[in-house]
Formats: structure tokens, C-alpha cells, sequence
């Protein structure tokens, strides 16, 4: 007979996000910039000297301390990957599992439920405020309820954009039989972070990218921040040279280059509020306020059919129609300025060619990656 899946994964979906080819792609929140070309220039220099023929450096040392050095902290502190999700799943392999339980607040980052439910974690999602964030209330009586034994936030949160308040954090660290997993993939474009606070406590864990801010997502590489009480244990179930030489290079020459990428952040941060206030003006549509690189949006509208405008117009962003908790929405990626005026001008084009919905929210639309997959399923992207 052929293979089966593991019966409890039947009713996963792995991850999509529709690549299908458009003049402008705004849909996976990545930089439209590259690093300058003096870090491809050093990193040529480095391949060449790299040797390929041995394994790379199972511990990262060169990494963690250059790490360490631009975070301020010990290089005890820091845990490099395979992006952040290889963090993720390496924090549910070592405190989670049967027995113990994550919680998320949702809408936010999927690949958190994705990730714990493939390492058997059982996983309760509890409903964010109207207003999108947690508060420490709904924590306090999350845990009394579900004792969850990791808690996860994103700061700023993905897809909303907003930063998650403090007061709800706070409530979770007050527990000390609980870990606390603050994703700050986003983190450069908020410009505060839980980064030093990890290290001095024994219950958060701060997952940062080279993905978004740095641009350069095809290197597959983040790092975590935590106490060296505990940092060690992660040696124990992530598997052998699970990071590559040539990623681990081009992380330590990326801080050669902080100066760079800050400018284009703060490019991209001018950008976000320039789409927002052109978005915000609109009254067919309503859009929250970011703290990252990309702008959620709900228009009156049927989103799918926004959606699907856009893409013959040559832009796709992200489609979020039958997300729960953001039924009807859409997600745009900061792009240049050449990139952000195309999508103004299409959705202006796309939106006076719509009829309102007459339906409520949530009513018969199909899935966001109908396009490219039946799967929806939202990496940090």
C-alpha cells in the first residue's frame, strides 16, 4: 500500500504562498533592496577561501560572537539557524512535545501552530482583542485556564503589523514555569526589541531574521536570544552542521554593513507611511496602522476580487479573504517607491471598476492562494 502521512498531519497543509509571476510581488514582505554590493563583493572573496571539501563549523562560534557583539550581549546568549522557523521548531523540540502545550493569539504568525503540531505539541489559539492585540488580562486568564507551557508573541505582529503591547508580555514572564517566545522578525522596522531582557531572564526566548531588514531571505538564516542557563540544551536536538558555511560567513559580514541597512529601513519606514496615509485617505477601504514592512487592509469590496484585480494589473500582494479573525483583508509589502505608486494606481484603477459586497464578512470567499495552491499557510512572510 502507499505511504500515509502520519494520521495525526492529515489535516495540515504545508506552506504556500503563491509564486506567480507579476511585474510587481509585494506579497512576502521582503526588502526590494539588496545589501550593497560590497557585501557581494566580500562574500565572493569568502567563498573562495571557504572550504567546501570540510564540514562547516558545528558550533558557529565565528557567528555567535559576531552576533553577540552587535546585540550587546554574550555570545553565550546566542542560538544561529536556518531562519527563524528552524528556531522555532528547535525551541518546540526541546520544551514542547506530547504533554505540553503552546498557545498563540490570533491572527498572527501561522507557522508557530504549524510548526508545533508537526513535533506532536498540542496547540490552543485564543482569540486577539478587537483592536488586534492581547493585553495581560487575556494572558492571565489564558494561562489559568490552558497552562500552556510555551506562549508565543510577534513583535511587531504579522499580519497586523502592530507591535505587541507590553503589559501582556510582562503578565506571561511573571510565570516562571512558562516560556515565552517573542518573535522579532520585524524588530529592525520597530526599533525596540525583548532582546537584552532575554538574556537576563530564564523564560524568554527572542527570535530575530536575516530575512526581512537585511535582505537576504535565500541564506535561511536568524538567530536566537535567550539565557546561557538554558541556550545549551538546544545542542541537544538540533541536528549535527545544521548550518552552513556560506550562510554563517554571510551573517558576520552582514554586520559589516549595519549602516546600510539601516538607511534602508528607514526608506522603507518613509514608504510605509506614505501607503498608509494614500490608503488611509480612501473611504472604500480601511487600513491599520504598522510598525513593520507591510500595511493590512480590508476593503468594502469582495477581497478576492480586489485581489485577483490587482494580479491583471501585474501586482500581487498577500490575499487573506478567508483568514479567520481578518476575513476580507489583504496584505501589501513595502516595496520602492516605483513599486508602491504602481499599486496606488492599480488599486485606484481596480477599486472604481468593484461593486461594494452586500454580504457580511467571510461570505463565500475561496482561498487566498486559489491560484497557486488550496493550502493557506503563512510563513513570515
Amino acid at each position: 500500500m502507499p505511504l500515509q502521512l502520519r494520521s495525526d498531519l492529515t489535516a495540515l497543509t504545508g506552506y504556500h504562498s503563491p509564486q506567480i509571476a507579476a511585474d510587481v510581488r509585494l506579497n512576502t514582505n521582503e526588502s526590494p533592496y539588496p545589501p550593497p554590493p560590497g557585501f557581494f563583493e566580500a562574500l565572493q572573496r569568502a567563498l573562495h577561501e571557504m572550504p567546501l571539501h570540510r564540514y562547516p563549523d558545528r558550533h558557529t562560534v565565528r557567528l555567535r560572537e559576531a552576533i553577540a557583539h552587535h546585540e550587546g550581549v554574550p555570545p553565550a546568549s546566542v542560538f544561529p539557524a536556518n531562519g527563524s522557523n528552524e528556531i522555532i521548531q528547535t525551541l518546540l523540540l526541546a520544551f514542547g512535545g506530547p504533554g505540553r502545550t503552546a498557545c498563540v493569539f490570533t491572527p498572527s504568525y501561522t507557522m508557530h501552530t504549524h510548526i508545533a503540531q508537526t513535533v506532536l505539541t498540542p496547540v490552543v489559539e485564543v482569540k486577539r482583542r478587537a483592536d488586534f492585540l492581547v493585553g495581560g488580562d487575556l494572558v492571565a486568564a489564558t494561562v489559568a485556564e490552558l497552562a500552556p507551557s510555551i506562549m508565543f508573541f510577534c513583535h511587531p505582529n504579522n499580519p497586523t503589523g502592530l507591535a505587541e503591547d507590553e503589559p501582556a508580555v510582562r503578565a506571561a514572564l511573571d510565570l516562571d514555569d512558562m516560556l515565552v517566545v517573542v518573535d522579532e522578525a520585524y524588530g529592525e522596522f520597530l526599533g525596540t526589541s525583548w532582546a537584552q531582557e532575554a538574556v537576563r531572564r530564564e523564560n524568554l526566548a527572542v527570535c530575530r531574521t536575516f530575512s526581512k531588514a537585511w535582505g537576504i531571505p535565500a541564506l535561511r538564516l536568524g538567530y536566537l536570544l535567550g539565557s546561557p542557563a538554558w541556550i545549551g540544551l538546544l545542542d541537544q536536538v538540533h541536528l549535527p552542521y545544521h548550518l552552513n558555511a556560506f550562510s554563517q560567513v554571510a551573517g558576520m559580514l552582514s554586520f559589516d554593513f549595519v549602516d546600510e541597512m539601516r538607511a534602508r529601513v528607514a526608506t522603507l519606514t518613509s514608504e510605509r507611511d506614505r501607503l498608509y496615509d494614500a490608503l488611509a485617505a480612501r473611504s472604500d477601504l480601511t487600513v491599520w496602522p504598522s510598525l513593520s514592512n507591510f500595511l493590512l487592509f480590508r476593503p468594502v469590496c469582495d477581497a478576492e476580487t480586489l485581489w485577483r484585480g490587482l494580479l491583471e494589473h501585474g501586482i500581487l500582494v498577500r490575499n487573506f479573504a478567508s483568514r479567520p479573525g481578518i476575513e476580507n483583508c489583504l496584505r501589501v509589502t513595502v516595496g520602492t517607491p516605483a513599486e508602491n505608486s504602481c499599486f496606488l494606481s492599480a488599486l485606484a484603477a481596480v477599486l472604481s471598476a468593484v461593486k461594494p459586497a452586500t454580504a457580511k464578512l467571510g461570505f463565500g470567499v475561496s482561498s487566498p492562494d486559489s491560484l497557486g495552491s488550496s493550502a493557506v499557510c503563512d510563513e513570515q512572510l
